[in-house]
């Protein structure tokens, strides 16, 4: 394996920020050239930057197991948007990104090798980037994701002057642009071919309502998600697990006893 961290200056942010990424040896699966490997966009959340999936997790050994690159961009607090102040950070990632990946490393762009998941403002991240751009990705994960923004508009929250500077006024972000829900309603209007969606989320986190709530809007929509729940709570030990299931079900499916034992295992 080659772990790499490389730090540029997209024109899409105008600031160095570091990528990182997991290259499998070339040999690891035979006959299939480096330009169709399978491509994981892993995003973070919030407190992190790109190397917190690398960090916290065995997503090395598991990108290793399945020949698969992985893809962890940094991101700051940015919440996945293109910012007030110019610096497109969602255009960065389903525009600039993929570019400069098959420029650097000549990997394929095609939708049936492209995966992408995050973890809290990363699973925000990661489904914005399915709904709004499902060209690009075969499949999409949200993990203990922010699936409303309605979490964030709480007086008490010191965080708040920050997520006003993002979004603006939150009376207008129901139906606004950044607003989950509006991503599924035009989808679902102009029956858009999404990519397989995945959400987890433990009982014990307070953004577990949110998931339920959207799980249940997709289903109420007639959209097949894949959910999951379990006791936990929001930490790496649930995010870890997750990413494996996932990686298992989109990779090499298996039934779910046999993932719930190599999660166990592991």
């Amino acid at each position: 394996m080659a772990v790499l961290r490389l730090d540029h200056v997209p024109e899409s942010i105008q600031v160095n920020v570091p990528l990182y990424i997991i290259l499998p040896d070339p040999g690891k699966i035979k006959d299939q050239p480096v330009r169709d490997r399978k491509v994981l966009y892993l995003l973070h959340g919030l407190s992190d930057d790109g190397s917190a999936w690398q960090r916290f997790t065995s997503i090395e050994t598991y990108a290793h197991k399945n020949g698969l690159v992985v893809i962890m961009p940094s991101f700051g607090r940015s919440f996945y948007i293109d910012q007030p102040n110019g610096q497109a950070y969602f255009t960065y990632l389903v525009e600039e990104l993929p570019k400069y990946i098959e420029d650097v490393f000549h990997l394929s762009p095609k939708r049936e090798n492209t995966y992408i998941a995050g973890n809290s403002m990363g699973g925000y991240g990661a489904f914005k980037a399915a709904f709004l751009r499902p060209d690009l990705y075969q499949a999409a994960a949200s993990f203990s994701g922010v699936l409303s923004l309605a979490i964030l508009n709480n007086p008490n929250d010191k965080r708040q002057e920050e997520f006003k500077y993002l979004f603006g006024d939150f009376s207008k972000l129901p139906g606004s642009e950044h607003d989950p829900a509006i991503w599924l309603k035009n989808a679902v209007e102009k029956k858009t071919q999404l990519p397989d969606l995945y959400i987890a989320c433990g009982t014990q986190e307070d953004v577990y309502p949110l998931s339920v709530y959207f799980h249940q809007a997709c289903r109420s929509a007639g959209l097949n998600v894949h959910y999951h729940e379990e006791d936990a709570h929001h930490n790496w030990f649930f995010w870890d697990k997750q990413i494996l299931r996932f990686l298992n079900e989109v990779l090499a499916p298996m039934p779910e006893a046999e993932i719930i034992q190599e999660i166990n295992n592991g």
